[in-house]
């Protein structure tokens, strides 16, 4: 179940990389790259910081779903791609390996409070390369609601594990919770307060 998860995870990151590369009208190679880097971005760096085998090198299955990914985005029609699917499926994707993220480096014997960083990472970073290969600013330096709903997914699922709640229930709720606030900025346009001096 949750290499399901990671792979679903993996897929929505990929289709934000792959319509980041479809908003620029690139080559098909650019969109599996991208849907690389988004897709693998963020567990990579986590896997590093933690001291584990990079996930996607030892498992072909992760690489190909980017691919295959890029590959969709690309033969379907862009009249079927709502101009903010970009951010609905970054929305999910956040929500699902923040989850993640913070599961895998708990499982590693990582104490709470590095393994809901390690959930935000996971969870960010990948979409953070993504903005930087297209040239935008990074959503990190925008007051929107991003990281704090990765925050929230990751933390929620880590505490309510430590209290004895089944890992798929704490999962599912703490995905669910991420990706509602995640949803409601979207819709809503909520940002956290900026500094103002």
């Amino acid at each position: 179940m949750l290499v399901l998860l990671d792979l679903f995870g993996i897929a929505v990151f990929a289709a934000s990389g792959a319509l980041a590369a479809a908003r620029q009208r690139q080559t098909l190679v650019t969109f599996a790259f991208f849907a690389l880097v988004t897709g693998t971005g963020g567990g990579t760096v986590r896997d590093l910081l933690i001291g584990a085998p990079v996930f996607w090198v030892n498992d072909w299955r992760f690489p190909a779903t980017c691919l295959l990914t890029a590959l969709a985005v690309w033969i379907t029609p862009a009249r079927f791609w709502n101009p903010r699917a970009l951010d609905w499926f970054d929305a999910i994707g956040l929500a699902v390996y923040a989850v993640f993220g913070a599961w895998k480096a708990m499982n590693l014997g990582i104490g709470p409070l590095p393994a809901i960083m390690m959930g935000v990472i996971t969870a960010c970073v990948g979409g953070v390369i993504r903005d930087v290969l297209v040239g935008e600013p990074s959503i990190l330096l925008r007051p929107e609601i991003y990281v704090t709903a990765a925050a929230l997914a990751a933390g929620l699922f880590v505490g309510l594990t430590l209290i004895g709640v089944p890992i798929l229930v704490a999962a599912a709720l703490g995905a669910l919770a991420g990706f509602a606030l995640r949803a409601l900025a979207i819709a809503r346009g909520l940002s956290i307060p900026a500094y103002r001096g």
